[in-house]
């Protein structure tokens, strides 16, 4: 199992990123404060918050760091709704209560069969940390409850260990994040109506990322046990610019310069605007949406004049573009 990711020998590297789930093709421009960060979680088996503003591309660093680790990703994303449990196993009481409906409605089920039709754990559902400690044991409850395994990279097998995305964990209350370290801290958790607790297969100590966008505060304690990773753009507008820059070098390599220039230009001019009224500017994201929107379509227009069309619908969600 590879343990570590290579750091940037000129302070940011470029990870391509293959085709994954709904996931089209891309790029990860990767720092060196982010392989070090996620280097020491892989050494002590701390999980890493990534925090910062909205577009940096945190979700899309544990992909990132699941290829470069030639680890399989496993991905949770958290809701209001999201229960402590859910990232150790779920529970399909709907199947299940119809399963006894129609046990019920059989003339000779007897008492016996009827409780084996409805055996809780014919409807447990592994979470993602299940499949990460132990992907062996997740699979036999996945056959016994008829659900399919994660999707893997061809030729990985479980010892090829795994990156555990915890994404937005902001959005649940405080008991998600607290039973989330209590299952890493004890490298296991007790399942429904199964003697023995799931846990962490030796040498398959997952790399765990955790998001958050800041919706809610996160409990002292959980930070105090987290390494936390800050995600961010440069506030002075020429290194803003290159900052971008090389980002959309990264994902667009064969764009023309002057594309990608004009693209930084506005979302720089656009930042200082908002920043100044204490709005949530447009950043990484926003930027490969305008080149990309520029860059994917056929126009009469030069791609300059195609920008200045385009970029009202990117730049300013907060109130339509002044009339000049």
């Amino acid at each position: 199992m590879k343990s570590l990711l290579a750091v940037p020998e000129e302070g940011v590297r470029v990870i391509r990123l293959p085709a994954w789930g709904g996931h089209e093709e891309a790029a990860h421009v990767i720092d060196e404060a982010s392989v070090f960060a996620l280097n020491a979680a892989l050494a002590t088996g701390r999980p890493l918050l990534v925090r910062g503003d909205p577009g940096m591309g945190k979700s899309q660093l544990a992909r990132a760091a699941a290829v470069d680790l030639e680890r399989a990703l496993l991905t949770h994303a958290v809701d209001a709704r999201t229960e402590p449990r859910d990232l150790l196993w779920t529970i399909d009481a709907v199947a299940r209560l119809a399963e006894a409906q129609v046990m019920g409605a059989l003339p000779r089920a007897t008492r016996g069969r009827v409780q084996s039709a409805i055996d809780v754990r014919r409807f447990t559902h592994p979470g993602v940390l299940w499949w990460a400690f132990h992907w062996e044991s997740a699979k036999k409850q996945a056959d016994l409850a008829r659900v399919r395994p994660p999707k893997t990279p061809d030729g990985w097998q479980p010892p090829d260990g795994t990156v555990v995305l915890i994404d937005e964990i902001d959005k649940a209350d405080a008991s998600v994040p607290n039973a989330l370290l209590d299952a890493l801290g004890h490298g296991r958790f007790e399942t429904p109506d199964c003697d023995d607790p799931v846990y962490m297969e030796r040498g398959r100590q997952p790399l765990v990322l955790i998001t958050t966008n800041e919706e809610r505060s996160l409990p002292d304690a959980f930070l105090r046990r987290c390494f936390v990773l800050h995600l961010g753009l440069p506030d002075k507008g020429d290194e803003l610019r290159d900052e971008l820059y090389a980002r959309g070098r990264a994902h667009f390599p064969d764009c023309d310069e002057g594309i990608l220039r004009g693209a930084a230009e506005l979302i720089a001019a656009r930042r200082e605007e908002l920043r100044r009224e204490r709005l949530v500017a447009p950043g990484v994201a926003e930027y490969i949406d305008l080149v990309r929107a520029v860059t994917k379509q056929s126009s009469k227009l030069s791609p300059p004049e195609l920008m200045e069309k385009i970029k009202p619908f990117v730049l300013y969600k907060h109130a339509p573009e002044p009339r000049k």
